[in-house]
């Protein structure tokens, strides 16, 4: 045989060994044809978890946050072409109270609150049964209202970090909802977002009785002088950060407050305040507040280095705050995907406030992929280039196919 035509043959011949579709490779999940159905998007399910303020100097934040609870809503239920699916529950900063009064140390535990979702009130202010509400709920607003005004009833040693502790662990995480605990209300794979609500400093720990003992001198602010003697807020963040959502993977949590930090820039700075009815410690440019806020802005910022996740209890008004909030919940950074056969297939088509159209693609390290796994569709995470904007127009993902 001729050498030339030879060695044309065997490369033919190897050509049609070596190569396969990638569609036959071990493993592959991409389809042998274009598929009819496109990819749809899951709804966003959201779960926001309110931790308001129930000591004795709270009446009136109280009342503001119920006032402005409309504009959350509206702002809340703007899905941007990814479908908004939330529940609220309340729980207070009241866990324990550890006080030298009346020269003697008493400690006082909260059994009813500490961490455990609050009932909502009837039009006449008596408890029910119901412990959250969900969002097609024809009396959302009403009911929503009359939860978060919880009354000012409770500890004057505030906890908020310790209340969510306690409400998204066992015993609580694991008990349902209607024998006290909160297992029923924290969903399989939804975001969890904490708002808190508080003129004071966090005072929070994990240790019974805390090391920090309170007394009748409003001078100083015990919580912050003896910061040392509490759980790290750090140790927090990390355990809110290894929450399980459910399904095996990281809980997505979000974190908000409305804290005593100043007005005009959100620092935490402490100063005394001489009234007719004693010295008070507050943060430095936020009248009605009871404290620096060390420890509420830190938190805020491990979770929001920018900050926009933090406000000041002293505005005269939280309607924009609350918006501000609510398109925190609503903008998600990562969705769910049902009938993507392959994150190779995917190109998810971003609409901005200008009307231009970005193309992100897992391709491009614009997303990154999560695939489907047993009682979980595939999700996609956008990153920095592509990142989710609360002011884009629509959101879509496209199936590429080659035929």
């Amino acid at each position: 045989m001729h050498p030339i035509r030879s060695s044309a043959l065997l490369a033919v011949a190897l050509w049609g060994v070596a190569c396969t579709s990638p569609v036959e490779e071990p493993g592959s999940t991409l389809p042998g044809q274009c598929q009819v159905d496109a990819p749809l998007i899951s709804a966003q399910k959201t779960d926001l978890l309110f931790v308001i303020d129930n000591s004795g100097s709270m009446a009136e934040e109280q009342q503001a946050i119920a006032t402005e609870l409309p504009a959350f809503l509206d702002e809340l239920q703007r899905g941007n072409d990814v479908e908004q699916d939330f529940r609220v529950g309340v729980i207070t900063t009241s866990v324990y109270l550890n006080a030298f009064y009346d020269n003697r140390e008493q400690f006082t535990e909260f059994p009813d609150q500490a961490g455990r979702l609050q009932p909502i009130p009837d039009e006449l202010g008596r408890p029910t049964a119901e412990r959250y509400l969900d969002e097609g709920d024809p009396e959302l607003l009403a009911k929503f209202r009359r939860l978060v005004k919880v009354g000012t009833s409770g500890s004057g040693q505030e906890t908020p970090f310790e209340a969510v502790r306690l409400a998204v662990t066992p015993p609580l995480s694991t008990t349902p909802v209607g024998e006290g605990g909160t297992r029923g209300f924290l969903r399989d794979g939804a975001r969890l977002l904490v708002v808190v609500v508080s003129d004071e400093e966090d005072c929070s720990t994990t240790e019974r009785p805390p090391r920090v003992l309170l007394t009748e001198d409003t001078s100083v602010d015990l919580c912050s002088e003896q910061a040392d003697r509490l759980t790290p807020v750090q140790e927090y963040v990390r355990l809110f950060r290894n929450l399980d959502d459910g399904r095996g993977s990281a809980r997505e949590v979000l974190w908000a407050t409305i804290g005593p930090v100043a007005l005009g820039d959100k620092r935490a700075e402490a100063v005394q305040d001489r009234t007719p009815q004693g010295t008070f410690v507050r943060n430095v440019d936020c009248p009605t507040s009871y404290g620096p806020g060390f420890r509420q802005r830190e938190m805020a910022e491990r979770f929001d280095s920018g900050l926009k996740n933090l406000d000041s209890i002293c505005r005269a008004s939280f309607r924009e705050t609350l918006v501000s909030i609510a398109t925190l919940a609503r903008t998600s950074q990562s969705i769910e995907v049902v009938n993507l056969p392959d994150a190779r297939l995917a190109q998810v088509l971003v609409t901005r406030e200008d009307g231009t159209v970005q193309k992100c693609s897992v391709a491009g390290r614009d997303l990154t992929y999560e695939p489907a796994a047993e009682g979980r569709a595939a999700r996609l995470y956008f990153q920095s280039s592509c990142e989710r904007r609360p002011t884009d127009k629509k959101l879509e993902v496209k199936l590429l196919c080659a035929n």
